[in-house]
């Protein structure tokens, strides 16, 4: 029996359809959510990130800035401009777009937007919180992924997750909210990487299989377990067109349920970066 395609735009427009009645009764008490998008240098696909952003605030109500600074630009005055917004009352999260070229520290960068700003969820005061099990911004992909199980109403609870790619913006905070005590999570979760002897042998024994390894298709049919759900993360230009870090026509054979690429985990990125954006309004106020 072929999976259950999990639809992330479907889920996605669900939830902004929600933002926009909340944003809309935040708006009666005079509290506009407001994001700032920093981008650095002509990265092309970082420029089709902020479009779609800045869209999303557009179709949600939502007042957003973007500002765009010259690949040259230094790591002061990119300090500079964090500073600047860090103390704009009207901005109420920061969003620097990653990467940063070369000559930037990106560590320094996260590290001086203020963690209640911080809607991306990168600050180690952020991943700290969630380490701990307490409330705080969530990185907005693995997030997004989370979203997508509770509102697929699959049960993780108690459940072997296996997340294959280790990255501090996917693989650890997908780990660690899956390991959580709370609602929708308590898997018991394994993480397996580059330096993982054999990866099959621990994908082969997941029930939720999530895919952040940055591999065209390097999750074949045979590594994956009858029945499990599995979340690819991934998206790669190919001559093929799109396709993810798992072979999604042959996987969705064993799987009772999987995202496809495009059209899966992407569309809940944005999606919960407009949902950190409210929340990060409603703290400020």
């Amino acid at each position: 029996m072929a999976a259950k395609i999990i639809d992330g735009k479907m889920i996605s427009e669900q939830i902004k359809e929600e933002l926009t009645r909340e944003i809309a009764e935040l708006k009666k008490q005079g509290i506009v959510p407001g994001l700032a998008v920093v981008i650095v240098g002509e990265d092309p696909a970082s420029k089709v990130y902020v479009g779609q952003k800045e869209k999303a605030c557009d179709a949600l109500g939502i007042y957003s800035e973007k500002h765009a600074m010259p690949e040259d630009t230094s790591q002061e005055e990119l300090l500079e401009m964090v500073r600047r917004l860090n103390n704009d009352n009207k901005i109420n999260g920061i969003l620097v777009q990653m990467p940063l070229p070369r000559h930037l520290d990106e560590k320094e960068v996260i590290n001086a937007i203020l963690p209640v700003k911080d809607v991306d969820g990168y600050h180690p005061q952020s991943v700290g919180k969630l380490v701990v099990g307490e409330d705080t911004f969530l990185s907005c992909t693995p997030q997004g992924v989370h979203e997508l199980l509770i509102r697929s109403d699959i049960e993780v609870n108690g459940k072997d997750a296996v997340v294959v790619g280790r990255s501090a913006v996917v693989g650890k905070p997908m780990a660690m909210i899956l390991v959580q005590k709370a609602k929708g999570a308590n898997a018991t979760v394994t993480i397996c990487h580059t330096g993982t002897k054999d990866i099959a042998a621990h994908t082969r024994r997941a029930d939720i299989l999530v895919v952040a390894a940055g591999r065209p298709k390097m999750i074949t049919a045979d590594m994956v377990k009858e029945g499990a759900v599995v979340i690819d993360v991934g998206i790669h230009r190919t001559d093929q067109g799109l396709v993810g870090d798992v072979d999604f026509d042959a996987v969705k054979e064993k799987a009772s349920a999987i995202t496809p690429v495009p059209g899966g985990v992407g569309p809940m990125t944005v999606a919960m970066l407009m949902k950190n954006t409210v929340k990060a309004a409603k703290q400020q106020a």
